[in-house]
Order: C-alpha cells, then structure tokens, then sequence
C-alpha cells in the first residue's frame, strides 16, 4: 500500500499555447491518440497507489468532471457491441477512484492553484500531476518513483529533468548536493532564471510529492514573477526550514503544452498503440 492516496491536478490554466483548440475545450482534454492527457495522469496517480484525485478546475472546465463519470446514453448506444470494450479504460478509473473537484476562482499561479486543493488534500502528504507533462517511467511511473523516495525520506520532493541550458528560462531550476543516486537535497530553487543567472540545468517538470506543511507556506508567500503565487518560490522557503529533495526521474517526458511536444507524445504514443493492435 502507498503511503499517499491523494492526488492534486491543477487543471485551471487557459492552455493559451494551444489556441484556438483550447477556446471551448479544457487543455488537459486534448487527446493523445485515444485518450485524453488527464487520463494518462489519473493513471499514473493509480499505479502510485493514490486513488484519491482532486482537481483545481474554473470556468469552461466541466469536460473534466464529464470525463470521469457515467455517461448512460453513450453506454446504453454501444451496449453489447464491438465498441464496448473502448470503455473499459475509463470504467475502471469511474470505479476504483473518487474524484473532488474545486474551482480555482481566478489565476494567480501554481502556488495558489495547489492552495486552492487545500480542501481537497487535507492535512495529508499528497502527489501533484500537471497533466501537460506527459510522462513515460522506465519499469514505473514517476509519481511511483517518486513516493518509493517519499517513504524513505519522508518530505517534499520535485521531479528534475536537465534540459538544455537555453531553456531554463522556461523552468523553475534547483541547485543541490547529490544524496544518492539521482536524488539532490536542495539547496536553491529559481523560477524561470535568465540563462546566465540559473543555478544549474535542472529543471522542475510538473511531478510533485507535497507534504501537508506547504500550505501554510504557500499562505505565507508573496506573488512573485509575472505577479503570481509560484510553488518553487514556496519550496525554496520549505527548502530553508526542512529538506526538500529533487529526484532525475527514469524515463521521458513531453511537453504537451508545447505543439512540438504534444506531437511528439502522439507519434510515441501512437507507435505504442500499433504495436498493441498487431500483438
């Protein structure tokens, strides 16, 4: 059994990258291949052990909500059918997880998106998925890597990734010592530094492992850059206080965010998807 059974996605953001697909549509709704991005999320947080999800919705959001419930017209039509069998998927998730949902009333960055779940989470040790970056684990998810760290350590940590120098501008980037192999106990965290002031290339990707703590000190942290509440800035606190970790995650990430990098996801998914057709 996981030590964590709640998991936050953050799913209040415009996904302006994407206009104009993401107009009327949720972001985390864009398909990859045959399911949406915040399904491949929710099953991460499921192979975690986390079945327990809240989601930060606003406005124009309610596809979620629609996604992962029962849709009785649509079951009723292809009852009985070959089309049947698409739906196990998604009926699993509807039965094994519970899902809350609150709205996050106007956006003022990932700090106080997280903060928005505090309603959510409660006074528990809880993952964070940012269903934009699509993660692919080696033999496990990340947020399954992530939460074998947790129980050995037992405080917050962040998912890093290097990337190249030149886009570090893009990330929140951690200095640190090396604890073990692939894990960094922080020492400095930077959001979005100009290249030549970032303390290193590696970069905050959208996995976290939060402890209950770091609502109290998102409270207490001012809004930083573009004027928004940023959860590294909050981190960066915590790292000052406790240990934060950061952990270089097995496996691959996509920027579904980014055209080139939902492509990516989609020819990498795609292949997945053939293979399986043809076993």
């Amino acid at each position: 059994m996981s030590m964590i059974t709640k998991c936050l996605f953050p799913a209040a953001g415009y996904g302006t990258r994407f206009l104009p697909a993401t107009k009327s549509m949720p972001k985390e709704m864009l398909p990859v291949v045959d399911k949406p991005l915040i399904q491949y999320g929710v099953e991460e947080a499921m192979e975690a052990g986390m079945y327990n999800v809240g989601i930060v919705t606003g406005r124009g959001k309610r596809a979620l909500a629609d996604h992962f419930d029962v849709s009785y017209e649509l079951e009723h039509q292809i009852s009985g059918t070959s089309k049947e069998g698409l739906l196990t998927d998604i009926r699993r998730i509807i039965n094994d997880c519970t899902f809350s949902y609150t709205r996050q009333s106007e956006m003022k960055g990932l700090g106080h998106a997280i903060l928005t779940g505090e309603t959510l989470i409660g006074r528990e040790p809880f993952g964070v998925i940012l269903a934009d970056d699509l993660c692919v684990g080696e033999d496990k998810g990340v947020l399954s890597q992530m939460a074998e760290i947790y129980a050995k350590y037992r405080c917050c940590i962040v998912a890093i990734e290097e990337v190249p120098r030149e886009e570090v501008h893009k990330y929140g980037v951690i200095a640190g010592s090396e604890l073990e192999d692939g894990v960094y106990v922080v020492s400095n965290m930077v959001e979005k530094p100009d290249p030549d002031d970032a303390p290193s290339n590696l970069a905050i990707i959208g996995r976290y492992i939060l402890t209950p703590d770091i609502f109290d000190v998102i409270r207490e942290t001012p809004p930083g850059r573009n004027g928004e509440v940023q959860i590294t800035d909050a981190l960066q606190t915590q790292a000052t206080r406790n240990m934060v970790l950061a952990y270089r995650f097995k496996g691959q990430r996509f920027d579904c965010g980014s055209v080139e990098g939902f492509v990516g996801a989609t020819n990498h998914f795609f292949e997945r998807w053939r293979e399986a057709q043809s076993a």
